[in-house]
């Protein structure tokens, strides 16, 4: 069985007698040679209506799904649907693009986020950003939500803390709270 003939060796005789070698090229040949020149650009800090209108806009965007479930509450609740759907679930289906539970979601994340806001004893409380990060604490009670809210923000550094952080607190304090399974020994 014959192996086909290599190729490289074609080269190796216009390389020596070329001179492109990467040591040899120059900086507008060779890429990795370049200067980047660099313009530092002083950044000034925020003006007192600047933070404050920060603030205002971070708040608004906390609060998006906060409005959203709010808003899906009172269509459901006064069934403001009925002129065109026979359900709620069909109206936020072709209305919103919503899956079945969806709806429900950010309506149950809404009541969390508005326990969440009224037990917070600080103006400068993280809150939630998306349903999806307080959706484990609906397993709690809503006495507990608050507390436990707080030990995710603390676990995750005093930022909002990610879902899975939530998840994890919410098996924690179930955890500790559930009874023991006491079975009668007959």
């Amino acid at each position: 069985m014959n192996k086909p003939p290599r190729k490289r060796n074609k080269a190796t005789s216009a390389a020596s007698s070329d001179d492109t070698s990467p040591n040899n090229l120059t900086q507008e040949e060779n890429p990795a040679l370049a200067t980047i020149d660099v313009t530092a650009v002083e950044i000034s800090e925020l003006t007192e209506q600047e933070q404050s209108d920060r603030l205002h806009l971070e708040r608004r965007v906390e609060r998006a799904f906060f409005e959203a479930g709010k808003a899906l509450t009172e269509l459901r609740d006064r069934r403001l649907y009925r002129s065109t759907h026979k359900t709620f679930e069909d109206y936020c289906r072709e209305r919103f693009g919503f899956s079945r539970r969806q709806p429900y979601h950010l309506i149950e994340a809404a009541v969390i986020f508005d326990n969440l806001v009224e037990k917070c004893d600080r103006s400068d409380h993280i809150l939630p950003t998306n349903e999806w990060q307080i959706r484990p604490l609906s397993k709690l009670d809503p006495n507990i939500q608050p507390e436990a809210w707080e030990q995710a923000v603390e676990s995750a550094n005093g930022k909002v803390p990610s879902h899975r952080i939530v998840k994890d607190v919410v098996q924690r304090i179930m955890e500790r709270t559930q009874a023991p399974n006491i079975t009668p020994i007959n």
